[in-house]
Order: structure tokens, then sequence, then C-alpha cells
């Protein structure tokens, strides 16, 4: 199978979709070819020679490594152009996010018959998204310390430590969602010193978070209660996933408009659409704006600025799935990988895996 690997070409996204080492145990795997785009390890830190050392052959245009590839191996959505390039009948992985997608990219998808397999949705029997989750992991992590500056007075903030001070309280933080993002988020906020909330439906969830985290408080995400926990945070992060699905809203304008001003929102779950009525995706050049004196930051690629952290844990994890698709083809991977078949949102010019409730960016 011919693999691509290109260069990332979304604002400020350093991240690229196999590293030199992901390529070596790839083509180790089977009669393989891959050809890399120029320079498209060069945020993440990997050279071409480290690429070629591994068997990878390099090419100089975009157009050459979509037109040659046979599976495309991306991190991001691709733009539109990126679709224009890709061969009708080809596949392509990567975070896709579909369901906040506009409508002519995923039309043009089907047009050209595309499989687009989104790695957020390779779903084990257990219900794990282990493909998602390292990632779900360093953007948790990172939204604390991203938390942390926007609260200073320089960046606009109520110029708050999240950390407790001899006779000051610490920050208020209100984390919605119980998952791989909040739990880490959660961590990471209590390691700062800050005091924290969260919010979640799941009891198990819930739970594991009461046992595993002292200090932490856990609530049942209710509107009154998340009404209630928004009004007197200084953080607030929006960290809920459904897989395949647009992120439901769960804080209204009205909710926002109640919060403190100069208080902060960070919506994790901007790429699936967001879970405030008052978030838009924002990049890492401008990463926020003032919406109902709340700042908001909603980077869709929050990892994409530890971008050779942030390979390593995805190739780390991606790479058992990319050998079974590489080794038996397309095809007969989503037939006998119930895990990937999850992640086929297109394929074969139909919808697979994938409900849209409203459309995106």
């Amino acid at each position: 199978m011919n693999i691509g690997i290109p260069k990332e070409r979304r604002p400020n996204e350093y991240r690229v979709g196999l590293s030199p080492a992901g390529v070596k145990l790839l083509l180790e795997s089977g009669k393989h070819q891959c050809f890399v785009e120029h320079e498209a390890g060069r945020g993440a830190g990997f050279r071409d020679l480290e690429y070629e050392r591994a068997g990878a052959s390099i090419v100089y245009s975009p157009e050459e490594v979509f037109g040659r590839a046979d599976l495309m191996l991306k991190l991001t959505r691709p733009m539109k152009n990126e679709i224009e390039w890709l061969r009708p009948n080809s596949a392509i992985a990567a975070f896709l996010h579909l369901a906040s997608a506009r409508q002519d990219k995923l039309d043009l998808l089907l047009e050209k018959k595309i499989t687009a397999i989104a790695y957020e949705q390779i779903q084990e029997a257990d219900g794990t998204l282990p493909v998602l989750r390292p990632l779900s992991q360093v953007g948790g992590t990172i939204a604390a310390q991203t938390a942390a500056r926007l609260l200073q007075n320089k960046w606009g903030g109520r110029g708050i430590l999240l950390g407790m001070i001899p006779g000051v309280p610490p920050a208020e933080v209100i984390i919605l969602g119980a998952g791989v993002v909040g739990s880490y988020a959660a961590r990471a906020f209590r390691g700062l010193g800050a005091h924290v909330t969260v919010l979640d439906n799941d009891m198990n969830a819930l739970q594991k978070i009461s046992e595993d985290l002292c200090g932490v408080v856990t609530m049942v995400a209710t509107p009154h209660n998340i009404e209630r926990a928004t009004a007197y945070a200084d953080v607030v992060l929006g960290a809920v996933l459904n897989a395949g699905t647009r992120t439901p809203v769960l804080v209204t304008r009205k909710m926002v408009r109640a919060m403190k001003p100069r208080s902060v929102i960070l919506d994790v779950s901007i790429d699936q659409g967001g879970c405030f009525e008052t978030s838009r995706p924002t990049t890492h050049e401008n990463p926020v704006y003032i919406e109902e004196e709340v700042t908001h930051y909603c980077v869709p690629n929050l990892s994409g600025v530890v971008a050779r952290t942030a390979t390593h844990a995805f190739v780390n994890a991606a790479i058992p799935y990319l050998i079974e698709l590489a080794n038996r083809g397309i095809e007969d991977a989503l037939e006998n990988i119930p895990a990937l078949e999850m992640a086929a949102s297109t394929h074969n010019g139909e919808i697979r895996h994938l409900s849209r409730h409203a459309s995106g960016q």
C-alpha cells in the first residue's frame, strides 16, 4: 500500500501524521511505500533525513503526496483543497470531527468515495477510545497551564493565581465532563492548587474522580447545577465528548452572562462544535475573544503547540491500527476489526458512523 504523510496546513498546527519511528514500524510490517512531504515533521522536530532513514521517500509538493497515497495519514481534518487533492476511492485517517465539519467538505468526501477514518471514533468493545485518549490526556494537562496564564492581568484576566496563598482562597475551577480530558485537567488544576469541581452525568466516572483525586468535588451535571457552578467559577473548562456526534450545548449564553467579569472559558470540545453557546473556533495565533465580558479560549488543536510530545503519544496508540489498515487493506480491516469499522465516517460514497446535529467550521 502507498501511504502518504503530508505537511499539516492549518494555522499553528505543528504535529504530523506519523513520526519516523512510526514509519519504520509500518514499513517493517509489510510491503508498503511511504511518501512524506518535505518538512512535514519540522514542527515536531523530525527531519526529512530521519524519515528517509526510516525508509520513506521525500516528495516536494502536496499534490504529489496526496496523489500517490492509497492511505493518507494526517492529524487534523483536511481542508477543502486537500480533499480535492485526494485520489477518488482512496482513504484518509485523521482526527476528523466531521460532525462539526462544513457540509461541502462532507459532500466532496462522499462524491469522491473517500473512506474517512476518524481516529477519535476508533472504539474498542469496552467503550474506550484508545487513539483519542493520549491527545485527551495532553489536552487536559495543557488546559491548566493555559488557564493559569489567561487569569493573569496581562491577558485580560481577573488577576487571580490558581493556587492558594495563606489568607487568600484559590481559584474556583469548574470542569464539565469527567472523561479523560476532564480527569487529567482536574489532576493538573489540583496540582496547581485550585479548588476543582467536576460535573458529569456518569456516576461511575464521578466515583472514579472522587476516589482518585482527593479534594476534587463532584456534582451531577443537571442544568441547575451547571448554572449554579458557572456563576461562581473563575475558570470553566468544557471537556464533553459524544463520539461521532456534535457536542451538546450545556452552557447557554444566559449562563455565560451570569459569570464573573473577566473569568475564563476554555472549550476543549470545540472541535466537535463546542459545549458553550458562545463558543467559536480560535487559533493559537489569536486564541481568545471576549463575549459577555468573559474570556473565551476555543482552540481546536490544543495539543498542537506541544507537537513532539503529542505526536509521540498519538503514534504509540495509533500504530497497531495503522498496521492493520495497511496490511489487511481498507475493506478487509473495516470488515474484520470492529474498532476500525466504528471509525469509518464515510465509505463507498455513503455516510457510516456519523451523526450531524449542526453545521460547523
